[in-house]
């Protein structure tokens, strides 16, 4: 069953980072049916065969195919909605952790670099089940050697999304193509509440290399931000609420994740998603198993139960960011109806030009990581 972040047996009302779409009309939506556990594949470290639970965000799951990979592998799957925030998350579990205990999850799906974080710094995370994953064939070349996880041992993509820009052409009365453009409106603007996203974006803007980061290499963009705060002409720093904000015209434009804003640019056109000139960042959600974790073998048939095009074609249809899958846009032609239109979306099936404006967020060191977060955090609280 889905699990919100209360713990009731509903679908969350919260809105993350990645849950706007599923209440904005959804393609694939579907009544999750109930099943009993029963008996499945276990590792040797199983207390109970057949148990998984799972940690996501909200609404980055098609219902349907919970109830699929249970009845395809009679393992029941207890799937909870509660990941709301990267820290919150960590500063919940890291003491639990730090003992090797179980947190109660057998795989949670997190940020980059606090997956990172977990596999290389604290070596906190399970590597996949041998002989499990057979699908991993199936990742795109491009996501296959992260430089927090080479080969892909630790994590797998959960979905790709781009970092840009958003903006509301009804309010701003003209189009927006570089960071300059966006700093120069007049209407009210926001940046993201995430360092790396925002810091990232203007990172780009200063020709500085964000695929190795440091505190040295991001002082002009720190720099700029900080002075767009004092001036005024960044308003806010927010979490994806930039949505709502963005379609009733409450702001002009912001800082903006591509699969928050594919299904609102559907339905008003006049909110569009834009990478600017300088370059966007992508990033991805990664599955991981954490320390501790009874079920590790279901956990990797979890994923890769995801990783077969046809799974992962729906899980697209649904939540409408870019999947990390070969062969998802065929699956989506076949789908028909408004799936198979979703080919023709950058935001979803992003064109070769998209992926080479695009560049990954490295890893900092951990003390360049601590000195820009302290930073980030003050101005956070000056806006």
């Amino acid at each position: 069953m889905i699990k919100g972040p209360n713990g009731s047996g509903v679908q969350s009302a919260l809105v993350s980072r990645r849950g706007f779409l599923a209440g904005a009309g959804a393609i694939a939506g579907g009544a999750l049916a109930g099943s009993a556990l029963l008996t499945a594949c276990a590792d040797t470290r199983d207390r109970s065969a057949g148990d998984l639970q799972i940690s996501n965000w909200t609404g980055y799951i098609d219902p349907r195919s919970v109830a699929i990979f249970e009845k395809q592998t009679g393992i029941g799957v207890e799937y909870s909605e509660d990941i709301n925030d990267n820290n919150e998350w960590f500063a919940k579990n890291q003491l639990v952790l730090a003992k090797g205990d179980s947190i109660g999850r057998d795989a949670v799906v997190l940020d980059d670099w606090i997956a990172n974080r977990l596999i290389n710094r604290l070596k906190w995370a399970e590597p996949f089940a041998p002989g499990v994953l057979k699908n991993k064939a199936n990742l795109l070349p491009e996501l296959s050697n992260p430089a927090h996880d080479p080969g892909r041992r630790f994590s797998l993509p959960w979905a790709v999304g781009i970092t840009g820009i958003a903006y509301n052409r009804s309010v701003t009365k003209r189009d927006i193509r570089s960071l300059d453009d966006f700093l120069a409106l007049d209407s009210p603007t926001a940046v993201l509440s995430e360092m790396r996203d925002t810091v990232g974006l203007m990172m780009r803007a200063k020709g500085a290399d964000v695929t190795q980061p440091t505190a040295a290499s991001a002082e002009s963009a720190f720099a700029l931000l900080e002075k767009s705060v004092a001036d005024g002409a960044v308003d806010a720093f927010t979490g994806n609420d930039y949505v709502s904000d963005l379609a009733t015209g409450n702001l002009g434009a912001a800082f903006a994740w591509s699969g928050d804003v594919a299904q609102i640019t559907r339905d008003n056109p006049d909110v569009i998603f834009v990478i600017p000139e300088s370059g966007g960042l992508i990033w991805s959600d990664n599955f991981v198993i954490p320390k501790g974790a009874e079920h590790r073998v279901n956990a990797t048939r979890w994923i890769d139960f995801f990783y077969d095009p046809v799974n992962a074609a729906r899980l697209t249809a649904y939540v409408q960011y870019i999947s990390p899958v070969v062969g998802v846009a065929e699956e989506l032609a076949k789908m028909g109806g408004k799936a198979a239109r979703l080919i023709n979306d950058p935001l979803v099936v992003p064109t070769p030009s998209m992926l080479d404006s695009v560049a990954n967020f490295g890893i900092l060191n951990s003390s360049d990581a601590d000195a820009m977060d302290e930073r980030f955090a003050l101005l956070r609280g000056a806006a």
